[in-house]
């Protein structure tokens, strides 16, 4: 059995882009405007990057919109192979999007805090093609929304991925010392990763390796 697929979030540069690819990334993570968290960078830079990478790669817009309008204008922006949700969109939303850009596959975030995330997420796998499993607070007064560096309840986590039939992505606080132990726990399909892979906010290649090393050993 091959290993969970790996996305490497809050890319910054074309060259990180590379950096991540070469070190086995199936997937890259784009950030736009945030309330709060690291890795934004702007729209254009969004664009040039997605369109620089290569085709079995999936790049991620992470969009913290939560109208179907503005999620809609603000993927017209970038035109990334993926929507990431980062924050509970209106009702309604995902059916517009399925209608505006049947094209684009959707990924759900659920900030894992309580037993109310299992339901949460159980209710949006419904309508979207992937899960990731988070540790933010969206309940905060300036909303935390993703790229804590914090490990969340993987007891709680492990119950979503046996609760539904859709791919799971594991992310908050993974790095080369507890990733064995966090895919043991919660068997996901892939695995979602910022800060465990930089030194100082730049992408470190080193880290890199050993993540992708402590995966296959």
């Amino acid at each position: 059995m091959t290993g969970p697929r790996v996305k490497i979030c809050c890319i910054g540069s074309i060259e990180e882009a590379k950096t991540a690819i070469d070190a086995g990334a199936s997937a890259l993570g784009l950030v736009g405007q945030m309330p709060s968290g690291p890795g934004v960078i702007s729209d254009e830079l969004i664009h040039r990057i997605a369109g620089a990478v290569p085709p079995p790669v999936s790049t991620f817009l992470l969009t913290s919109e939560t109208r179907a309008t503005d999620i809609i204008r603000h993927y017209k922006k970038v035109y990334t192979s993926v929507i990431q949700l980062v924050d509970k969109p209106e009702a309604g939303a995902y059916e517009a999007l399925r209608r505006e850009l049947p094209y684009v596959k959707l990924v759900q975030v659920i900030h894992v805090s309580d037993r109310n995330s299992v339901r949460e997420a159980m209710e949006a796998a419904a309508y979207v093609d992937a899960l990731l499993l988070d540790s933010g607070n969206p309940g905060l007064p300036v909303k935390v929304l993703g790229g804590t560096g914090r490990t969340h309840n993987w007891e709680i986590s492990h119950e979503i991925t046996r609760s539904v039939n859709i791919p799971v992505f594991l992310a908050g606080g993974l790095h080369s010392g507890n990733v064995k132990q966090a895919i043991e726990a919660v068997q996901p399909y892939g695995l979602d990763l910022c800060s465990g892979v930089r030194t100082n906010g730049k992408l470190d290649a080193v880290k890199l390796k050993a993540f992708f090393e402590a995966i296959d050993s």
